[in-house]
C-alpha cells in the first residue's frame, strides 16, 4: 500500500469541541488514577509455554512506543494470548484478506467458479496488495455482501469503512483470529477449496511485503502473510501484520496491530519483535 495513495484518499479528521458558552461544573474531587495498562494474558495446555510466552511478549514490548494489540492461537498446544484484543484500529491493508474471503463465500453461495477477471484482480489484492484491485473488487461486493460474509464468520467487531474507505475499516485482534481460523481450518463459511486458494495467495506475497509476523518463523513451517500500513494526521502510522504458519508439527497464528508509531518502519520493528519471541516459544 502506497502512502500517496491515503494522502489523496485521507478521511477527514472530525474535532469535536464544547460548545461556547456551555458550563462546565467543577468538581472538587481528586483527579481519578489512570486506567492500567493493558498486559499480556495467555493460556496453554502445555505446562509452562503460558507463563513463559506472557513473559516474552511483555518483554518485548518493554521498550516500544505505541500502541500494540497482539492475538496468538496455536492448535497443536491449545494456546491462546492476547493484548488489547478488542481495540480497534484502522484496518489498513490487511482487510484484503476479508474481501478476498467474501467475495469466495459470496461465489460459494451462488454455486460459481471466480471469473478470470477476479482472480487476476484478487491475486494482484494479496500478493502485491494492490489497492485498485482491491477497490474493484469492494465495490463489486458492496457493504451487503461484506456485512453479510462478517456476519457469517462471527466477525461482529469489524465495522467496514464507509464511502469506499476501505482501509479504514475498523477491526480488532479477536476479529482478525477469528479470520485466519476460518482459513486454517475445515468449517462451514469457506470452502476447503476456498481456504485453500486464499492461503495459496498468502504464501505469494511479494518478498518486499514479507516482513512482521514472519520474522524469526522456524525454516520447516510454510508462511502465510499479510500485511498492512496507512499513516494518518492522528495516531501517526498504523502497521499490522497478519500470519498463519504451518508445517512442521506446528499449525497457529498470529495478529499484530500497531498504532502511533513515528514511521512505518519502527511499526515493522515493534511487530517483528513480538513475532520473533512467539515463534521461538513455539518452537
Amino acid at each position: 500500500m502506497t502512502q500517496s495513495y491515503w494522502t489523496s484518499r485521507r478521511a477527514r479528521v472530525l474535532a469535536v469541541g464544547v460548545g461556547a458558552g456551555m458550563l462546565i461544573p467543577v468538581l472538587a474531587t481528586a483527579t481519578p488514577a489512570a486506567a492500567a495498562t493493558p498486559t499480556v494474558s495467555c493460556t496453554s495446555a502445555k505446562a509452562g509455554l503460558a507463563a513463559k510466552l506472557k513473559k516474552d511478549i511483555t518483554a518485548a514490548l518493554a521498550t516500544r512506543k505505541g500502541t500494540v494489540a497482539v492475538g496468538l492461537y496455536d492448535r497443536t498446544t491449545n494456546t491462546t494470548c492476547a493484548l488489547r484484543a478488542t481495540s480497534a484500529y484502522d484496518s489498513a491493508s490487511t482487510v484484503k484478506v476479508t474481501v478476498l474471503a467474501t467475495l469466495l463465500w459470496d461465489a460459494k453461495k451462488h454455486n460459481r467458479l471466480l471469473t478470470s477477471r477476479e482472480t487476476t484482480l484478487a491475486t494482484a489484492m494479496i500478493t502485491k496488495s494492490d489497492n485498485d484491485a482491491t477497490s474493484t473488487l469492494w465495490k463489486q461486493l458492496g457493504l451487503t455482501k461484506i456485512k453479510g460474509f462478517l456476519s457469517a464468520a462471527g466477525m461482529t467487531q469489524t465495522k467496514p469503512g464507509a464511502n469506499n474507505y476501505w482501509g479504514l475499516t475498523q477491526e480488532t485482534v479477536t476479529d482478525e483470529q477469528k479470520l485466519l481460523k476460518l482459513v486454517t481450518a475445515k468449517n462451514s463459511v469457506l470452502s476447503d477449496n476456498s481456504r485453500a486458494y486464499i492461503l495459496k495467495l498468502m504464501n505469494q506475497v511479494i518478498s518486499s511485503q514479507r516482513w512482521g509476523t514472519p520474522s524469526g518463523a522456524p525454516s520447516k513451517v510454510t508462511v502465510h502473510v499479510k500485511n498492512g500500513w496507512l499513516q494518518r494526521s492522528t495516531h501517526g502510522w498504523r502497521v499490522h501484520s497478519l500470519g498463519t504458519f504451518s508445517g512442521g508439527g506446528h499449525d497457529y497464528m498470529m495478529s499484530v496491530l500497531t498504532q502511533d508509531n513515528s514511521t512505518m518502519s519502527y511499526g515493522i520493528t515493534t511487530i517483528q519483535g513480538v513475532a520473533k519471541a512467539i515463534h521461538k516459544d513455539l518452537a
